[in-house]
């Protein structure tokens, strides 16, 4: 994918084309003439100059794999070259007909070896369409071009049996009005797509090319519609797979009878999730990437956002590269909500798109706080204890909200390789519930109820009497009484 060599190989193919086209045109139409031949001639030798500097200067120094190695040895390299086809193919390409031009003059069929240099040609599709980020659209360029160029050989084979037949010779053969080639491409054209109103061939030889051409035009013509029906499958086959389940999720949503409510968001979920991230779901692409791979693009999409999260800071790395890869996206429409209070706990979520509000105040609808791209929440119920924390308010999606979870269940199967790691996210997520903890702990949640209740303060009015009867000295049974309370008060102590 080097832009340079791919730039190399544009030239390369420009060259090419100039023969493949001009060399049919220069054969078969009165273009080349004495006074232009010069013109001709030099175009012609600089496009040898290119074959020349290609197979001297970059073919001869391409990289190669060889048992699983990529060989930048140079003699390796070219010895690499010199025995491939390619090599072969590129020798015969400028094979030196041109000699003959001092006998037979400057006739172009001389040059049709040029042709030969095709090779360049597929590898510079093939690179190209490497780099580029909608290759569908060079292929209908490309699949548009091979029918221009069999419509442009028909044209050259049409100017040359009139030639032979005698121009304006028959009503069939080109009259020589008006401009040859575009009158012979005209023809060309109604030929090859058998449009008809063609006039009827009289001759022989004129039977024979046209039953050729109607032959050849039908095979042609069917070729290309296919590759060009194939270029455009290939290029919605996405928007197809898209079509394909909206639409049976809408005939599931039918069958049992779903409320037209949820039904409008549901096709509003499909058409959002579609147009933000290209996919449904984007772990279907990456399932089919080597475990590397799928590292390399969880580190570079996520690894920003995770390394932020203070609860992870100070973790192994490994352990956070691991856990990139269990990273789930979910989008999440206007007014979803996230998370409700009081259910458990068992995912953290990171914010990679959109906005959410956290809820609450006595009715919960209250905005305590709005969380942006970059915001992570519900971290502590990753390391929390006996199943999960309950969740203490409700968090809702402002707008279309595109998240990352991680499950708790996930982090599970992490941690126990990383035990280091496993202590101090435990030491973390304890210090951090204590701290949300505390509040509660000074204030007292009002309402709450007590496993064992504090006992009733004495009324006042027996406490008066208690006092009298130890003035009066100390018997009867309310001083009896009293006795029997300070003992009590002396086992509590």
């Amino acid at each position: 994918t080097d832009l340079l060599y791919v730039l190399w190989l544009f030239l390369v193919v420009l060259a090419w084309n100039w023969n493949c086209w001009l060399i049919p045109v220069r054969w078969a139409f009165p273009y080349q003439t004495p006074g232009n031949l010069h013109f001709w001639l030099l175009m012609d030798y600089l496009c040898d100059l290119v074959y020349l500097l290609d197979i001297l200067i970059f073919q001869t120094r391409l990289q190669f794999v060889q048992g699983g190695d990529i060989i930048t040895d140079k003699k390796a390299m070219k010895e690499n070259y010199l025995r491939s086809q390619r090599f072969k193919m590129d020798l015969l390409s400028l094979l030196p007909l041109d000699f003959f031009y001092f006998k037979v003059g400057v006739n172009p069929l001389l040059r049709f070896p040029r042709c030969l240099k095709y090779m360049a040609f597929f590898e510079f599709n093939d690179r190209l369409e490497a780099i580029l980020s909608k290759a569908y659209i060079y292929r209908v360029i490309r699949t548009t071009a091979y029918l221009l160029y069999s419509l442009h050989l028909n044209s050259c084979l049409y100017y040359w049996a009139s030639a032979y037949e005698g121009l304006g010779s028959t009503t069939w053969v080109y009259d020589g009005e008006g401009n040859s080639y575009i009158r012979c491409y005209y023809w060309a054209v109604k030929t090859l797509i058998t449009i008809g109103g063609l006039p009827d061939p009289k001759t022989l030889f004129e039977i024979i090319f046209q039953l050729l051409n109607y032959f050849t035009g039908v095979f042609a013509f069917s070729v290309m519609i296919g590759q060009m029906r194939d270029v455009v499958g290939a290029a919605t086959a996405g928007q197809t797979y898209y079509r394909s389940c909206m639409d049976s999720t809408i005939k599931y949503m039918n069958f049992y009878r779903i409320p037209k409510a949820v039904q409008n968001r549901v096709k509003t979920w499909y058409e959002y999730t579609w147009h933000s991230q290209g996919m449904l779901d984007e772990s279907e692409l990456l399932v089919q990437l080597p475990d590397k791979m799928r590292l390399d693009i969880a580190i570079d999409v996520n690894y920003n956002i995770v390394s932020k999260v203070a609860l992870f800071q100070g973790c192994d790395r490994q352990m956070i590269f691991d856990m990139l890869k269990r990273l789930r996206s979910v989008v999440y429409l206007p007014n979803d909500y996230v998370c409700k209070k009081g259910e458990i706990g068992r995912e953290m979520y990171i914010i990679q798109a959109g906005q959410v509000q956290v809820l609450g105040g006595p009715d919960g609808t209250a905005v305590l706080v709005t969380l942006k791209a970059g915001s992570v929440f519900g971290e502590i119920s990753l390391l929390a204890a006996g199943g999960g924390n309950r969740r203490t308010a409700n968090v809702v999606a402002h707008g279309f909200a595109n998240l990352f979870i991680l499950d708790k269940k996930d982090l599970n199967e992490i941690l126990v390789h990383y035990p280091e790691s496993q202590k101090l996210l435990r030491k973390k997520a304890k210090k951090m519930l204590k701290n949300n903890d505390k509040p509660k702990e000074e204030k007292g949640a009002p309402g709450d109820s007590l496993i064992i209740p504090p006992k009733a303060e004495t009324p006042k009015l027996f406490q008066a009497a208690l006092a009298a009867t130890g003035k009066l000295g100390g018997k009867g049974p309310l001083a009896q009484l009293r006795w029997r309370l300070k003992e009590l008060k002396a086992m509590q102590v």
